[in-house]
């Protein structure tokens, strides 16, 4: 027989469950509690995985648990198989979700990275009754922790708080403008007001450096400070991977630090739980797809 006659393997998506649960916590036993199953039994889903693959998809000693190559090429096959498996069950098994969604999200997120997957979300889901709330982090915890938001996706410094970390990300100084090479002095830059986290650790960084500088421009909006960027009044501080497109990271100025974007929710509401659970996976899914696994997982 030759090998277009060959029947494919199937690959069992429960296999490929726990094999991505030991990827992502880098240990058997915590893929187990994520699981909900013994051990044993994800060591079971591994062999049964590794003889129908006929390879080794780990090597293990007393201490880690490493990807082999093989491991590896199918890490990406199994996410995307598992993807649309979860996507079909849930397009037939889920009911038509309704209800009332409080989301917050801030300003940077929503200008360029949030507003496709929004839009997605709203065209999939059109009985539920979507209120978006763009502020800056700080303010946006507050009126969760208040009861007025339901969902919220920020920023938060790396173990500020306990949260569903999506990606972490580097702020970086960027400018829009041709002119600004970071060597002006004073320094000229462009902030958020307080209790903006990018303003206070761009005012901590310089202060650490000894930096002279001035606040050239102050705005609560993020077309502001993209305006008074392009106008020359100074530089940003912006996470690297949502810099628009005509703003340039500069290099020679002190680092400043990272920062978890992150999804927080508020107290359970009947009517907002299912669309809260709907736009936090999706939201999750689509970081996942661009940034890769959040940290702390294995691969």
């Amino acid at each position: 027989m030759n090998r277009e006659n060959q029947p494919l393997l199937h690959l069992d998506p429960r296999l490929l469950q726990s094999f991505l649960a030991v990827v992502e916590t880098g240990h058997f036993s915590r893929a187990a509690e994520r699981l909900g199953l013994r051990a044993s039994t994800v060591s079971q889903h591994i062999a049964r995985l590794e003889a129908a693959l006929e390879v080794r998809l780990f090597r293990r000693d007393t201490h880690t648990v490493r990807l082999t190559p093989d491991g590896e090429r199918l890490t990406p096959h199994a996410r995307a198989i598992l993807a649309a498996h979860e996507r079909a069950a849930r397009s037939f098994a889920e009911r038509r979700i309704r209800g009332r969604l409080r989301f917050g999200a801030s300003e940077d997120l929503v200008h360029h990275w949030l507003s496709p997957v929004l839009g997605e979300f709203v065209a999939t889901h059109p009985e539920i009754d979507l209120e978006l709330t763009v502020a800056l982090s700080e303010t946006l915890i507050a009126a969760l922790n208040e009861g007025a938001l339901d969902l919220v996706c920020c920023k938060r410094f790396p173990g500020q708080a306990s949260a569903r970390v999506l990606w972490r990300d580097a702020v970086v100084w960027a400018s829009a403008h041709p002119g600004s090479s970071g060597a002006e002095d004073p320094l000229a830059v462009v902030l958020y007001p307080p209790p903006s986290m990018t303003r206070e650790m761009a005012l901590a960084a310089l202060q650490r450096e000894g930096r002279r500088f001035r606040i050239s421009c102050t705005s609560s909006t993020l077309s502001g400070l993209l305006a008074a960027s392009r106008a020359g009044l100074g530089l940003v501080a912006f996470a690297r991977r949502l810099l628009p497109e005509d703003l340039r990271e500069c290099r020679t100025l002190p680092p400043l630090g990272e920062v978890d974007f992150v999804l927080l929710e508020g107290a359970k509401h009947a009517k907002a739980a299912l669309p809260a659970r709907a736009l936090s996976r999706a939201i999750a899914e689509r970081a996942r797809h661009d940034f890769g696994p959040p940290p702390g997982s294995f691969l």
